[in-house]
């Protein structure tokens, strides 16, 4: 089977930035590969145009430019946030604001966001909340391991259901029931 529309796509690669020889910042093996459904969105538009119509066994080598990938890094999305932000029953963490730590954080609107301490001091934490791979090329080498297609169920939820997904122990993260599958 092809690689096309609502099919499941389970994959191996190693993730390598700047350079087919640069830093590896991530590798996904054939025990626990990389599945999603393939069109729903869930993957960088231009990661998944280079995965279309390979099949289970296929391998695939390709990189990702900058603007294809995360974009840029942006001044814009450094941010000072005022330490009064960070208190809890009006305690301060000090353990949490930490420079290098990465603390999720959500907007007034609940998007969530990931942000990287830059500096503290007594009235702001900078954060950075560029994604971590902002301004880098992408290297992508790896192999197809199996195409599917994607249960009703699994369509209508916008995610996997199965033994190598985010929930199968029971109960469903992402729809908040008991899918069938989950169980």
């Amino acid at each position: 089977m092809n690689i096309s529309e609502n099919n499941v796509v389970s994959l191996s690669y190693q993730l390598r930035v700047n350079a087919t020889d640069g830093d590896i910042v991530e590798t996904v093996d054939k025990e626990r590969p990389l599945q999603f459904i393939y069109g729903l969105g869930q993957m960088l538009p231009k990661f998944e145009e280079h995965l279309k119509n390979l099949t289970a066994g296929s391998t695939f080598e390709f990189s990702l430019q900058p603007e294809e990938a995360y974009g840029m890094a942006t001044e814009d999305a450094v941010i000072d946030i005022p330490v009064s932000a960070f208190m809890v029953d009006g305690e301060l963490d000090s353990d949490l604001l930490v420079v290098d730590n990465v603390i999720p954080m959500q907007d007034k609107n609940g998007n969530r966001f990931n942000g990287l301490v830059l500096e503290v001091n007594d009235q702001n934490v900078t954060m950075d909340f560029n994604h971590p791979l902002a301004g880098d090329t992408l290297f992508f080498k790896g192999e197809v391991i199996d195409v599917r297609e994607a249960t009703e169920e699994e369509l209508s939820h916008g995610h996997i259901h199965g033994a190598h997904d985010h929930h199968h122990d029971g109960g469903c993260d992402s729809c908040n029931s008991n899918c069938e599958d989950c169980e």
